[in-house]
């Protein structure tokens, strides 16, 4: 077992990576203070649920703890508001209390589901991620939660940050091919924002993350918490370095959003995303070869890098005015400086988002 730590003061945690980890979910609960006493809920999606969700609930059983279960549909359309009461429901008639925990198993759906289900029950209880896809190695790291709104991803939130982070690559083995790739993305990102040699090592062994060669996805999975869990130590909140985590989310969200959150997974669009924000570091003279650069790490990876001919930029743009990043009628992007390098850009014009996204379109 493998363990990082998230450094946050009192609010630190760990990370555990390892084979074999959710059989020890009832004694790590115990080991983090979680109270056998109380009721506890346990999220998961119904992917994951006939695979795992019987061992945890059984092994959590078996450390005197008393659980209900809430299965939601798998897939982004599980972060809205209406899936959020329904679980809040189960919540409530499993009598949970304040010393009561939610368990979020399965990927970074359920994690922000769950998560802010943890943080608004009674204003807050004890939250803990077991992530089962790779996605989640960067969703389940750094207590952002959130569900979304029709117009926008992420928009209705918090930060709630878990006691620990289980992390068990056993669970990894059922995903299927193309969540493989989407959760890649994210990995290749700490690179491509942080790690140059970590990036180029992402596209160098492409072949074995695929092909989920354990030794090379234990390594990829702890390099890429561990750049994380840095910059979540430095920047809890977003107040400035943290900002650089979202490197492709302005157009992946916007691409999200108009796909109606099901046509492209979440690490699809972010691939697209940061292929645009590599176009638009050439556009604003930030640096060269970037966008060939960026694309053939991606595409190592079987990632897709343009837009399909079919999706609007009208409805791009217009999706990006509802993120989070867009504020005071101005753009902010994550743009890259160079592979491992990468700035907080304000005030981007606007016709050079829109440039971008329309040659993005047409490279495709």
């Amino acid at each position: 077992m493998r363990t990082l730590q998230v450094e946050l003061g009192e609010r630190s945690y760990p990370i555990y990576i390892g084979s074999g980890l959710l059989e020890k979910i009832g004694e790590l609960s115990l080991e983090h203070g979680i109270s056998a006493k109380s009721p506890h809920l346990i999220v998961t999606d119904e992917r994951v649920a006939p695979h795992y969700l019987q061992m945890v609930e059984d092994r959590m059983a078996e450390a005197g703890f008393t659980t209900v279960s809430h299965v939601v549909p798998a897939g982004e359309t599980s972060k809205s508001l209406a899936v959020f009461e329904q679980v809040m429901t189960t919540a409530i008639q499993g009598k949970l209390d304040r010393s009561s925990a939610v368990f979020a198993l399965g990927g970074g759906v359920v994690g922000d589901l769950a998560g802010f289900v943890a943080a608004t029950y009674m204003r807050g209880v004890t939250f803990v991620q077991i992530p089962t896809t790779i996605l989640a190695h960067d969703s389940s790291v750094g207590g952002k939660v959130a569900v979304n709104h029709p117009l926008a991803k992420n928009m209705i939130g918090a930060f709630h940050q878990p006691v620990m982070v289980l992390y068990d690559v056993d669970t990894l083995s059922s995903l299927p091919a193309r969540d493989v790739s989407a959760g890649l993305s994210e990995m290749v990102k700490h690179g491509l924002i942080l790690d140059e040699e970590f990036a180029y090592w992402c596209r160098d062994h492409a072949s074995e993350l695929l092909a989920l060669d354990p030794e090379a996805l234990a390594y990829g999975l702890e390099r890429g918490c561990a750049i994380k869990a840095d910059v979540v130590s430095q920047d809890e909140r977003e107040g400035g370095l943290r900002a650089i985590l979202n490197l492709g989310h302005t157009i992946g969200h916007a691409i999200e959003a108009v796909g109606g959150y099901g046509r492209f997974l979440h690490g699809e669009a972010i691939s697209i995303g940061m292929a645009g924000s590599a176009l638009l570091a050439e556009t604003l003279g930030r640096g060269n070869h970037l966008f060939e650069q960026t694309r053939e790490m991606l595409s190592a990876l079987n990632l897709p890098v343009v837009l399909p001919s079919d999706v609007s930029v009208d409805e791009i743009m217009d999706a990006m005015q509802h993120d989070k990043k867009f504020t005071e009628g101005r753009m902010v992007f994550i743009v890259p400086d160079q592979i491992g390098k990468v700035s907080i850009v304000n005030d981007v014009p606007v016709n050079a988002v829109r440039s971008v996204v329309e040659q993005l379109k047409k490279e495709g």
